[in-house]
This record gives structure tokens, sequence and C-alpha cells, in this order.
């Protein structure tokens, strides 16, 4: 009977119709007003139709009444319905209430523990696994205790209960692996991290070194030989480490076994040579054997530097010929693959840094430019031959990426030195014939060209007044970029160095371009998002970024969802090493840097979808301002997962006067502050809407605070666009109580506004070229922002009845006639004088750094210089023109 009365329903939701599906719970409801089963899928589709409030009500109505549980279609619809709203207490209250009708029910049991399992809830989660493994005695629910009772531990802040659980989860463990209950790998890892956390080394080992049928799967599983290996080395067992080591590296080919093999000999060589010498003879009888050279030969470069690290190698005076000739020597086999100077690059940078603890840097660095000089130059004539084979392109480009290095090592300042080749370098990138086979060495050597530019150009014009000279160079960079691009359009890193200069240039739209073709998307949203989004906030472009942010956002959100079916799929199918993976994962992404900086971006781009009506106060009344705020203590909780080094750096990122991408920055990575500041800005504007003034006057003096602490790590634009939020809310607070000084306050705005806004740029002279691309559009674009944000005060104002919105309307409207003029001017300048400055002052300037790339460029790849131009002036008139709409809209 009530399967046949709830089967209109059920049809609606599986057609995925839920506004038919609410029609027909109604309609029911109409003849049997507490039908506890169409109660209940009234909640589900109220859920899944977005009204969280009214199905959480309803959904709890149902839960509360005696016996609703008893039916199964209830049972259904509450736990769907609480799983939809994410309400992982309900959900599990549902089946703990279903189980009084009936006890027992290994699946109702199984259900409470993967509710609580999804969203951390340990102490829910293993009480219903010791509720299992009482009742039905199997394995694996004794593993969920285990995994349980670990992750108790792993989250508990009580040191106390924190070893009282490890205890318990180890004590559990080892009866099982006695009992003959543990029985794979995935089982014995989770074992393995109770003894870790607890720092058992040695009963580590002994799970490890088991016998019987558990044996043979640690042997044929690479982690775990390698884990054991470790756990020798950290016993201070360097014979067995070693024996371990070369046991598993006779089978298989691991850079990790090659590591710890190393680490064990050198720790043993204050005993004597014949360590090192069985280890170097190994290295060579296993760079014999067929595709194992590789690995083998870069662990005999390690061996070498540990040795010199630890004081193991020979006297001081004789670093190069020992440590030096090894590099080398793995050079010369390995220079052909593109992989070759990946490998090798930190150990040139370990060397000279240790030559340079013993004050030898010169020595260093002359000998492995010796050592380059020759081996460059054949490698260079055989790659500009009639004839260039790919192995004869890489090994240059391999040699050319070492040269650079060896150059920053030496700390060579010199521009000149550092485009010294260019011209040769471009020619084989851009104009040969392996060029127009695509050859990816050609793309690659375009590549350390345009690095060498950027650097040299930094280098030659550090200083403010040389800025002209400095961006001029960046477009020609650009240029080449561009051609570089269209030789090859599946170039990743040219693409990436064309983004980062157009933003430097305030270029949004040919950035946008170019990082839509990237596809980069899931994690990578997190990872490199940092690349393009905000910028758009800070040019103009506030819908097009808002749309990338949103795209952030939904990541995130998939993310939230998908992870707790991967922990329950984990549990099910017993891999419990994913467990842990999956959990720290979350929190990662949870705690995201970039997830703080998209959601805050998303907030900003909201502002100029609703800040231009008067639906704009009831838009900040809606807006959550507690779930956004940060301390300190959030703020540490942070986790940066952005990925600074994507940009295929020849230099170790730590060695920040040489690194491109901090270079490149036209404004600072977002932190601290920067999350802080647009934290404060919703919830400010929230106050001002809600007419709560003692809230808004503490939030407003936090504001400034953070504002002039911030000092570099927040850009100028944006400490302007703070230091304005903050004359908002007392323009807001003297208005609202009728102070007469509130027309001081609306002054002191206006003036901020428009002195924002660039002059008359109609009649801009030869400087005004450098403006815009440095700081006009930015600046006009915290005027725009600004006063779409003074817009919601007037708006504020006016619904709450205020004497002065009047006044404040009027004197935004003086404000907006005279940015309307000054927008319209600098979009006039956009239209026509930007192409000739650019040409003028550019493309002409008598800069001697790029002469040769130009040369090329003009002579052979005019189209390329053509796109660099046409993207900038369309870039800035598309910013432009975005403002000024904006501008128009703001009635």
């Amino acid at each position: 009977m009530e399967s046949h009365q709830l089967k209109p329903i059920y049809e609606a939701i599986g057609q995925g119709d839920m506004r038919r599906g609410l029609t027909e719970c109604d309609n029911l409801l109409r003849k049997h007003s507490t039908h506890q089963g169409a109660l209940a899928l009234k909640a589900y589709v109220l859920a899944k139709l977005g009204d969280a409030e009214e199905a959480t009500a309803l959904g709890q109505q149902v839960l509360h009444t005696p016996g609703a549980l008893k039916s199964s279609h209830v049972l259904q619809g509450l736990w769907l319905t609480f799983r939809v709203l994410r309400l992982p207490e309900l959900e599990i209250a549902v089946y703990n209430t279903a189980l009084a009708h009936t006890p027992n029910s290994e699946q109702l049991y199984c259900k409470i523990f993967m509710a609580a399992a999804r969203f951390n809830l340990y102490k829910e989660q293993h009480a219903a696994a010791v509720a299992l493994n009482k009742l039905f005695k199997q394995d694996k629910y004794l593993w969920w205790v285990v995994t349980s009772l670990l992750m108790q531990a792993r989250s508990s802040q009580d040191s106390a209960v924190k070893q009282l659980q490890l205890t318990l989860a180890e004590r559990m463990a080892e009866k099982a692996l006695g009992e003959g209950r543990l029985t794979n790998t995935e089982e014995l890892r989770i074992y393995l991290e109770v003894l870790e956390i607890q720092g058992n080394h040695t009963a580590m080992i002994a799970a490890l070194s088991t016998s019987g049928p558990l044996a043979e799967k640690i042997a044929n599983d690479p982690d775990l030989v390698t884990q054991r290996i470790g756990l020798l080395i950290r016993t201070g067992d360097y014979t067995k480490a070693c024996a371990a080591a070369v046991a598993a590296l006779e089978s298989r080919d691991n850079w990790a076994d090659y590591k710890l093999y190393v680490e064990a000999t050198v720790a043993q060589a204050s005993g004597g040579e014949s360590p090192v010498q069985a280890a170097t003879a190994n290295f060579d009888k296993w760079a014999a054997q067929r595709g194992r050279d590789r690995g083998a030969k870069l662990a005999g470069v390690e061996l070498a530097i540990k040795l010199h690290e630890a004081g193991r190698a020979k006297p001081a005076g004789e670093v190069a010929d020992v440590v030096g000739e090894r590099i080398w020597s793995y050079v010369d086999q390995f220079m052909t693959k593109a992989i070759c100077y990946s490998d090798i690059m930190q150990y040139f940078v370990t060397h000279v840094k240790s030559a340079t603890a013993l004050g030898q840097t010169s020595s260093a660095v002359d000998f492995h430019s010796k050592q380059l000089e020759q081996r460059l130059h054949n490698a260079r004539a055989a790659a500009t031959a009639a004839k260039c084979s790919e192995d004869a392109a890489q090994s240059w480009v391999s040699l050319e990426r070492i040269r650079y290095l060896i150059q920053a090592l030496a700390d060579d300042v010199d521009p000149q030195r550092w485009v010294a080749g260019i011209g040769t370098m471009l020619s084989f990138g851009l104009d040969s014939t392996e060029a127009e086979r695509k050859l990816a060495a050609c793309s690659d050597m375009t590549l350390i060209a345009c690095q060498r530019l950027i650097l040299g150009a930094f280098l030659a014009y550090p200083e403010p007044e040389q800025r002209g000279l400095l961006l001029s160079s960046l477009f020609k960079v650009v240029c080449v970029l561009e051609a570089g691009i269209r030789m090859n359009d599946d170039q990743f890193l040219l693409k990436l160095y064309a983004i980062r200069l157009y933003l430097y240039l305030s270029c949004y739209d040919r950035a946008r371009a170019l990082y839509d073709t990237l596809n980069i998307k899931n994690i990578q949203l997190d990872t490199l998002g940092f690349l393009i989004n905000g910028h758009g906030m800070s040019l103009g472009c506030f819908s097009t970024d808002l749309e990338l942010c949103y795209d952030g956002v939904s990541f995130y959100d998939r993310a939230d969802a998908r992870v707790p079916q991967e922990l329950e799929s984990a549990y099910g199918n017993g891999t419990y090493s994913n467990i842990t993976d999956f959990t720290t994962f979350r929190d990662n992404l949870v705690h995201s840097v970039q997830r703080e900086c998209t959601h805050r971006c998303a907030l900003r781009g909201e502002t100029f979808e609703y800040g231009t009506s008067k639906d704009v106060v009831d838009q900040w009344k809606e807006a959550d301002a507690v779930s956004i705020e940060h301390t300190d203590e959030t703020i540490a909780a942070l986790h940066d997962n952005r990925d600074v080094a994507v940009m295929g750096l020849l230099t170790p990122v730590d060695m920040a006067k040489w690194n491109l991408e901090i270079m490149t920055r036209q404004m600072p990575l977002p932190g601290p502050a920067w999350i802080k500041i647009f934290s404060m800005v919703p919830q400010i504007m929230h106050y001002i809407v809600c007419s709560e003034a003692e809230l808004l006057e503490a939030r407003a003096r936090d504001l400034l605070a953070v504002t002039e602490e911030a000092g570099q790590s927040v850009s100028s634009h944006d400490l302007l666009l703070a230091r304005g939020v903050y004359q908002v809310a007392t323009l807001y607070l003297r208005a609202r109580s009728g102070d007469e000084g509130f027309d001081n306050e609306l002054s002191a705005l206006a003036e901020m506004i428009i002195g924002a806004l660039p002059p008359d740029t109609s009649a801009l002279n030869s400087l005004d070229l450098h403006d815009v691309a440095l700081s006009s559009i930015r600046t006009a674009s915290v005027a725009t922002e600004l006063f779409t944000l003074a817009l919601s005060v007037k708006h504020a104002l006016s619904a709450q009845r205020s004497s002065s919105a009047n006044a404040v309307a009027l004197g935004l409207s003086q404000i907006r006639k005279t940015a309307l003029k000054l927008v319209g001017g600098m979009r006039a300048w956009t239209e026509k004088p930007a192409r000739e400055s650019i040409d003028a002052l550019w493309l002409n300037a008598e800069e001697p750094l790029l002469a040769s790339a130009m040369t090329l460029l003009l002579n052979r790849r005019k189209s390329a210089v053509t796109l660099a131009t046409k993207s900038c002036v369309g870039s800035w008139l598309k910013s432009v023109n975005n403002m000024a709409a904006h501008w128009k809209k703001c009635t």
C-alpha cells in the first residue's frame, strides 16, 4: 500500500524532476497529512532543491516521530536528506533510531560507520566499528577498529588520550599479526603507521621482516622494501641497510633505494674505504646493464657529493677532481636526454655551495665554466650544422641550461653576459629548419633565450627612472614568446611566461586567452590558479575574473563531495593506506591558501554583479560575515599548495635573487595580510547594510591596522582599495549619525576616487604609456571598485531612511560625472595613440639588450610583433571599456 502511494514521487525523483516530486509529495499529503514516507521524501526533495532550512526542520520532525523509522521508505528518505544537507550527526541519528526497531543490524552499523568516516567523526566511527567487530567478528571490522583508533589519535590534541588510542591500536594489530589475521600489505601499512607515530622503529622492522605468506607480499611491494631500508638506517644498522638496498637494487631500478644505499654507505665510510668501494663497484655494474645506466650513474654522483659533505672525500683542493668529474661524466652521457638538467641541477648547486663553505666558490665555478666551454661550443656547432640531429639539438639545450645555472651560481650581474649568444639561440629556436619541424629542442631554446632576456632586463634596468627601458625590454620578450607560441602552440612554458609578462604590462585579456588554452582544471586550479585569479579584478575585468573564480569554487565544492565518497570506498575495499592520503588531501584543500583567495575574489566579483542596483542591500545582508572571518590562528593553519616552481625555473626556488617567478610578479602573491583584508571588506559592507555601527567601527579599525602592517606583502593598489573601504565605512558612520562632518568624509572619498583615476588621458605624454602599463589601469580599477562599494552606502542609507542619503547620492553623482569624463579620455587614448606610443617608445627604444632579438623578429617574424602590439592595445581597451560600462551603470 505505502509503496503504491509513493510511486509517483519515486518516479519524479528518478527522472530528476524535483519540482514535480515536490508536487507529488504535496498531493499525497493533502490526502494523508501525517504520511511519514511522504514527509521524509518531501524533506529530501526540498534538500535537493536547495531549501536547506525547511528540509532540515521537516527531516527532524519525521526523525522524532515515534515509530516512523519502522518504514524503509522513511529510513531511506531521511538518510538521503541529511546526506544531501551534509549533516552527518543527524544522518547517524537516523540509523541509531532505526536500530531500536532492528537491533544488531549489520547494515545499519555499517552505515553509521561510513557516515562518521566521511566527516571525521572518529568517536562515532570507532563505536560503530567496535559494535561490528563484537557482533560479527570479521577481520574487516577488526581493521576498522584499528584504523578508527589511529585516526582518532592523529586528530587528538590530548597527548594522554592520543597515546592510549595508539597503544590500543598497536595491541590489536600486533595480536592480529600473531594470529594470522594481518594478511595483506594494506593492513600492514596501518600497523606500521601506528608504530611510526610512536617512534617504535624496531617493531616496524620486525613487522616488515615477518615470515610466511605476508613476507612474499612485502618483497613484491617496492614502497615497503624502501621503508624497511630507511628504518634500518634510522636504527643505525647500516650494514643491514646496505645489504637490503643491494638486494632490492639487484632486481629493480628505484631511485629512492639508490639514495638510501648512498646514505647507508656514507654512514659506514668512517670505518674504512670498503663500503664506498663496494657501492661504487655496484653502481658501475648496474650502470652497465641495459636501461639502468641513468639511475646508477646518478647514484655515483650522489655518493661523491654526500662523501664530500660528510668530510670523507679527498682534500678540499681536489674537490673539483672528485665531485666535478662525476657531474660532468653524467652530463656527457645524458645531455642528449631532456631529463638531464633536472637530474643534475641540484648537484651543481650543492657542489658550489659546499665549495663556498670552504671559501672556494670561484674555484668550483671556474672548474665548471672550463668544463662547459668546449662542450657548449661543440654542441652549438653540431646543432647549427646543415643537418642537425635531435640528440645534437637536445645536447645544446642541456648545456645552455647549465650555462644559465653556472652564471647564477657565480653571481654574475652583468646583463650583457646574460644576453650573450641570444641571436644564435633565437635563430635556432624560431628560424631554422628544425623549428619548422617543431623540434621540441627549438621551443626549449626559445624559452631559455626568453629567460635570459628577462633576467638581463631586470639586471640592466633596476631603477624606477629606468622603468621605460624595462617595459620596452619586457614587451620585446613578449614578442619573442608570441613567435615561439606560433611555432609550437603546445609549449606550456612559453605560454606561462607570456601570461606573466602580459599581466606585468597590465594586459589581462590576452593573458586570460592564453591561460584558457592551458586546460588547467581540477587540482591544478588549486596549485596553478594563482597565475591568473584576481588579476582581472585588478585590471577592470571583473566579470571574466569572476567566471574563473566560480570554476575554482566549483572544484573545491566537488572535492568536498568527492573525498567522503573516496573514504567510504577505501574502507569498503580495505585500501587503508588511502585513508590517510585522502584525509590529508581534504585537509590541504579545506585549509588551502588558494581556496581562500578564490573565495575572496569571487566575493569581490559579485559586488559588480549586484553593486549597481538597490538589490545590493539584500545581497550584503545575506552575506555570511562570520564564516569568512580569519584570526592569526586560522591563517597559520592554512596550507600553501601553490606551485611557484611551475615556470620551468633554471635555478632552485630558494635562490630568490635569480627566481624569475618572483621577479616577474606585478603584485605580491596573496598571503595572510591579503586574505585578512579581503575577508574584512565584505564584513564591513554587511555591517553597513545591517546598520550594525559598533561592529562596523571595530572591523574598520581592524582593517586599517592590517593595512598599516601589511608593508610590501600586499600590492599598493590593494592597499589603496583597503584604505578606501575604511573611508567608506567612516562616511557611513558619520552620515548615519547625522554628523555634519560627513561632508568632509564624502569629500575625502571623492578625492581618493578621482585621484585614483588618470588625469586628462586624452593628452598623454611619452611617460604615460609606462603609467598605463604599470599603474593607470590598476588604479582606475580600484576607483571603480571603491565607487561601487560607496554606492552601497547610499543604498543602505536610503533603505534605513537616513536624512543624509540624498546628500551622499548627490556627492556620488558628482564623482560619477567626473569619472565618466576621465575614463572616456583614457578610452580615447587607448583606441588610437596607444599603438603609436608602443611603436615609438617600446619597439623603437634605443636599448641594446634585445637588439639582435628584434632584428630577427622584425625581419622574419613580424607577425608576432604585430600580435603582441594588438594584444596590449586590445587588452587595455577591454579593461577600460569594462570600467566605462560599469561607471555608466552606476546610477
